[in-house]
């Protein structure tokens, strides 16, 4: 029986939430709050294997809930919350870069019951079966920089493709499920100015990824952006690119395309499509790292990357929030390294630097 902790100010959605969950059988609403404080206090002595958590409440936000029982009482979080506006988004992207697990849209009570009920208990399950870590916020370190050597825009007396002495020209990150503060330390820890452009594939319910960017944006000393269909990619030195909401992220004949298309691996943007664009077009000028996620997508495209004479890396268990992901790629050896998520953006760093 899993056991669930409802943290929610308003009477009725918590009520249809714990309504919701009980009728399945094997799920037992074991307290209810409608407030921060209050709601901690529930979990400390209830101890629930999972809690849903809105995050506007009175008298202590959801994000500060989340940040304080990932650092005391780590507990698989699902935030259920609305995407009504920006403001509401950019505190779901906080809470899951806090530690929350997943996110799942806030539905009208008044609306007709079914689908959502069904997400709601799929979405509860799944986070049960992850085992979170202790997670203190540690995103405003401070941000290396390149030596003066190094800071040199790539050459452009040869061919995008970059393989003139095996010179570096673009590095790429695929996530899913915990992936938005994983790629948020990411970005932080790589050496600013950046001289390569970055590419990325997260991902995020389409409801809440259309503030994605500007909330990385924020997070990030690299300037991030969706991507501009078409974009010649040598004018993207030192940005972060990220894929579409249901569009898929590509590299062709030196530009980046947001294409539409058949999901592959139940994911549309897929990361195996980006990884596996940049191994045809860019070749060992590739630099790919695959993390936290449930799932297998990106294991392939990340072979293919270092068949392709790229260089590769993945998410070491431990700091992952959902070691899928990266696993796969582990089985596959399609990861050249396999680190703790605080020395991926240093490793890529450092070799830019000595490849650049």
């Amino acid at each position: 029986m899993l056991r669930v902790v409802v943290i929610e100010d308003s009477m009725t959605i918590r009520r249809y939430i714990q309504r919701t969950l009980s009728r399945t059988g094997d799920i037992e609403v074991v307290g209810e709050a409608e407030d921060g404080k209050t709601g901690i206090e529930l979990c400390r002595r209830r101890r629930p294997d999972v809690i849903t958590l809105d995050l506007v409440l009175p008298s202590m936000s959801g994000i500060s809930v989340t940040e304080y029982l990932m650092a005391y009482q780590p507990t698989p979080i699902l935030i259920v919350s609305a995407s009504s506006n920006r403001d509401e988004a950019h505190k779901t992207y906080d809470a899951l870069a806090a530690g929350a697990v997943d996110v799942l849209e806030k539905t009208p009570v008044s609306g007709a019951e079914g689908a959502w009920e069904e997400k709601l208990v799929a979405a509860v399950r799944m986070v049960a079966r992850i085992k979170v870590m202790t997670h203190s916020r540690g995103r405003f370190r401070v941000v290396p920089t390149m030596p003066p050597k190094a800071r040199s825009r790539p050459r452009t007396d040869g061919p995008i493709d970059g393989r003139i002495d095996g010179a570096l020209s673009v590095v790429a990150f695929g996530a899913s499920t915990g992936g938005p503060g994983a790629i948020s330390q990411i970005l932080v820890s790589l050496c600013h100015p950046f001289p390569l452009p970055v590419l990325v594939v997260q991902h995020l319910s389409p409801m809440f990824s259309y503030a994605y960017a500007e909330w990385l944006d924020r997070q990030s000393p690299h300037r991030v952006a969706y991507v501009r269909d078409g974009e010649p990619l040598a004018e993207a030195h030192g940005r972060v690119i990220l894929a579409l909401p249901d569009k898929h992220l590509v590299v062709r004949d030196g530009r980046v395309w947001a294409l539409a298309g058949a999901e592959r691996n139940f994911c549309r943007p897929s990361v195996d499509i980006l990884f596996e664009s940049l191994a045809d077009e860019m070749g060992p000028a590739t630099v790919a790292a695959l993390l936290t996620g449930m799932g297998r997508d990106g294991a392939e495209g990340l072979l293919r990357v270092r068949r392709a004479g790229g260089k590769t890396f993945a998410q070491d268990e431990a700091s992952s929030t959902v070691y899928g992901m990266p696993r796969e790629a582990a089985v596959l050896g399609a990861a050249d390294a396999v680190l703790p998520l605080v020395n991926i953006g240093p490793a890529i760093s450092e070799l830019v630097m000595t490849r650049g």
